[in-house]
């Protein structure tokens, strides 16, 4: 990532570490630790920065800062400036980030299932919001 690029000017798409592999362009794009979170999110309206880091209370402004550049580098996500800085910034999904809005379903799917298998549990963490199914 360049740091000295303009603000507002998105780097280039990421380049796929397995040339011709579409598992590892997928996993470029999505994979990471809170990127299919942030869609996830997302997918239920757009949000200011702070919004997504007081929803993720765990994730640290650097990384959050870090997987919103490498999903809007991707084109899954667009940042919206409001207004003149220090104006606050909105994040929402493209139209090319609503197509992996299916894949994002399958996978809080498959972990609420993951969750009951192994420890028993039910997918009802409020302060992550990860419960409610993507419409």
């Amino acid at each position: 990532m360049d740091k000295k690029a303009p603000a507002g000017n998105p780097s280039p798409a990421r380049p796929n570490p397995l040339p011709g592999c579409p598992m590892a362009a997928a996993f470029a794009a999505i994979g990471g630790k809170w990127k299919l979170t942030l869609l996830y999110w997302l997918a239920h309206g757009e949000s200011h920065f702070a919004g997504l880091r007081r929803r993720g209370a765990p994730i640290t402004p650097k990384v959050l800062t870090e997987q919103l550049r490498e999903l809007e580098a991707d084109g899954l996500v667009e940042r919206v400036v409001t207004g003149p800085v220090p104006a606050p910034v909105i994040y929402r999904l493209t139209s090319y980030g609503i197509t992996v809005l299916p894949v994002v379903e399958s996978v809080r799917l498959w972990g609420e299932a993951h969750l009951r298998r192994t420890r028993g549990e039910t997918a009802t963490n409020e302060a992550l919001g990860c419960a409610r199914p993507i419409a």
